[in-house]
């Protein structure tokens, strides 16, 4: 379900941008030189069991410390449901994060949801939109 809604007016192209950047996060999940640098160096991530990242150096880190355990085989999808301008500058981007557990040793211990409620904060830097905010609430 997509309910695109605005409390300010914006244009087509900052929409799609934003989706084209919710579609370049995801497809780099697994990139640890390309998805740090869809965020903004000051980001907070909040992921799925309720670990907080505070910087861009610590989002990397975090990521190629899971790239090289069984959390490689983890993948997720995204599906925008809303978008919200607060100012020109600023988007509230609420998604759906389906978790695709792929590790073998999964079937014998589901421990992850398999849904999130994801919210983003993006921000404008020049022509492009970056992550700030990445939140993610399990849906059991």
């Amino acid at each position: 379900m997509d309910t695109t809604n605005s409390t300010l007016p914006a244009n087509d192209a900052d929409k799609q941008k934003i989706r084209e950047l919710v579609a370049r996060s995801q497809e780099a999940q697994n990139d640890p030189d390309v998805l740090p640098a869809l965020h903004t160096a000051n980001l907070v991530i909040v992921n799925l069991v309720g670990r907080r990242l505070f910087g861009r150096d610590a989002f990397a880190s975090a990521m190629a410390e899971a790239l090289s355990s069984p959390l490689k085989d983890i993948r997720t999808s995204l599906e925008v449901d809303d978008i919200q301008f607060t100012t020109p500058d600023v988007a509230i981007v609420s998604l759906t994060k389906t978790v695709h557990d792929e590790r073998p040793e999964a079937l014998d211990s589901p421990e992850l949801p398999s849904i999130g409620a994801m919210t983003y904060v993006l921000t404008r830097q020049g022509d492009d939109w970056r992550i700030a905010l990445a939140q993610t609430t399990p849906v059991r």
